[in-house]
């Protein structure tokens, strides 16, 4: 599990890497949005040593009109998740100051699906949503 874990950061940390720039438009002025940050937390409280059945997380950003961002994470085993010490965490920078839906997707292969949604109100500069794994 030590030797996954600085792969599954470089893995996250790539795929974040990229972020989009919006602009809005008032009357004859053209101003950005305000940078909202939201950070993604990852772990698990539980034991789930000899569990070796694949795991599939994403993270998403969305507003009640479209998703701002979706990205998965890399496939893993269940006995990989990191423990609340070793937390995955990923943040993102997005422009929109609207009211805010994000969270993690997963799907656990010959299982099923499933999600944690959290939500961020208009205004609110930084989110944290953090998730421990059950």
């Amino acid at each position: 599990m030590k030797r996954c874990l600085p792969i599954l950061a470089a893995a996250a940390v790539v795929l974040v890497v990229v972020s989009c720039k919006k602009q809005y438009s008032s009357g004859n002025t053209i101003y950005p949005a305000p940078e909202r940050k939201i950070r993604f937390q990852l772990y698990t409280n539980q034991d789930f040593s000899g569990n070796t059945s694949v795991i599939n997380f994403s993270i998403f950003i969305r507003n009640a009109n479209r998703t701002l961002f979706d990205s998965a994470i890399a496939s893993m085993r269940i006995e990989d998740i990191p423990d609340a010490s070793h937390k995955l965490v990923i943040e993102k920078t997005v422009n929109d100051n609207s009211d805010l839906a994000a969270g993690f997707h997963y799907e656990i292969q010959d299982v099923g699906t499933s999600s944690y949604i959290d939500t961020s109100k208009a205004g609110n500069l930084f989110k944290v949503i953090d998730y421990a794994f059950q």
